[in-house]
């Protein structure tokens, strides 16, 4: 009876302790702001991660595999199904757009789901194909511990010749938003490297003209590795290029 008796009282402590961590854990979520990073390899983050790339800033949160919270540590992309082997994934502009996001946004915590693929191009993001539903899943999953605030895209390197990427990116912006249940998800694209020769980067710029609820960042002055990656100090600017095109959006 006596150990009958310590099993009921423990359970009930247990109980009173998990209601305790849910209400928490709901406290928190009410002020989460939930954005998604999609897109390829400067997406995924290829520039180097310096010190000053190491240090985990407040109010920023990064979505794991386990469908939790951590604190928001570099690289960002480690936790997509679908990336690359570890060792390429590097510094995106996730980082410090969350980190300038936090800072204009004093009473949110800012999560970041990382879905990001290399080498990827647009017609892989089609609804029905793995990497699309895969982000949406994790988003869906992310909201129930926040609220869905914004989606950032990088991609068009596959695409820097295709005259129909305009098309394509605005039925994946009106797919995500179906699917995400908000017709009006800000969305935010960033340019490539600039480059006279290719189509997508005007493309890219014309969006929020075609397409409300959206921006662009351009790429004017940042510089790259190769042809393709944009170099550490770069990816940085890049990332607040993000946060404060972002920014005006939720603002509206």
């Amino acid at each position: 009876m006596k150990i009958a008796a310590s099993l009921a009282v423990s359970t009930i402590i247990m109980t009173i302790l998990t209601a305790a961590q849910s209400v928490a854990a709901d406290n928190n979520s009410a002020n989460r702001m939930v954005f998604l990073l999609i897109g390829q390899s400067n997406m995924a983050g290829r520039a180097e991660i310096l010190a000053e790339d190491e240090a985990i800033p407040e109010r920023c949160e990064l979505f794991t595999d386990h469908g939790d919270w951590e604190p928001l540590k570099n690289p960002l992309n480690r936790y997509s199904r679908y990336r690359k082997e570890m060792g390429m994934q590097r510094l995106n502009p996730g980082y410090t757009f969350a980190r300038k996001m936090a800072g204009m946004k004093p009473d949110a915590t800012i999560g970041i789901v990382s879905c990001a693929r290399g080498g990827t191009n647009i017609d892989e993001w089609e609804r029905g194909e793995f990497l699309y539903d895969e982000a949406v899943a994790r988003m869906r999953q992310a909201a129930r511990s926040g609220t869905l605030a914004g989606i950032l895209w990088h991609q068009g390197e596959a695409n820097r010749d295709d005259t129909d990427y305009h098309l394509k990116i605005e039925r994946l912006i009106e797919n995500l938003r179906e699917d995400l249940g908000m017709p009006g998800l800000p969305f935010v694209a960033g340019q490539v490297r600039k480059s006279e020769d290719w189509a997508v980067n005007k493309q890219i710029a014309e969006l929020p003209d075609n397409v409300p609820g959206t921006a662009y960042v351009n790429s004017d002055g940042l510089e790259t590795t190769d042809n393709w990656h944009f170099d550490t100090k770069s990816m940085r600017i890049f990332g607040e290029r993000y946060a404060d095109a972002m920014a005006k959006l939720l603002d509206r």
